[in-house]
């Protein structure tokens, strides 16, 4: 069943700037995703954004991979590899795409080298990898 504001609740909306407006988008954001994934899903995609983008917050509650040893060879792994275990990209050609746009940032570091490296001692506490300001993960080794 959907619910709507009156239309009195909505004038007073039209002057929200800064905090206010980000409130507003954030009600919305989630109002939307119980919609269509259910309160569940909802509140799991709430509690991950408080977590990764909220002051303070706490980073455990940001959706995590685990990878094992096997997954590097040699004791290393590609960023593009990386990227497509995490579920962050459908293929390598999406990943070497998207870090040569800039769009690919590791332990919030922008990286723009598609032959960039890391190896399993760099994942000691989990890195967050992030694909554009929203796909992102925490990968850890089990």
């Amino acid at each position: 069943m959907l619910t709507f504001l009156p239309l009195d609740e909505i004038d007073k909306m039209n002057g929200w700037e800064g905090a206010q407006l980000n409130e507003a988008k954030a009600i919305l954001a989630y109002e939307l995703t119980k919609l269509v994934h259910g309160e569940e899903e909802a509140t799991k995609a709430q509690t991950a954004a408080k977590a990764l983008f909220g002051a303070g917050a706490d980073a455990a509650n940001i959706p995590t991979v685990e990878l094992s040893a096997a997954d590097f060879a040699d004791g290393v792994a590609d960023l593009l590899t990386l990227l497509v275990k995490a579920e962050l990209v459908p293929s390598k050609s999406e990943a070497r795409r998207a870090v040569e746009q800039g769009g690919v940032t590791v332990a919030d570091a922008k990286v723009t080298d598609i032959k960039a490296t890391f190896s399993v001692t760099d994942f000691a506490d989990g890195i967050i990898i992030r694909r554009g300001k929203k796909a992102f993960k925490k990968v850890v080794i089990k």
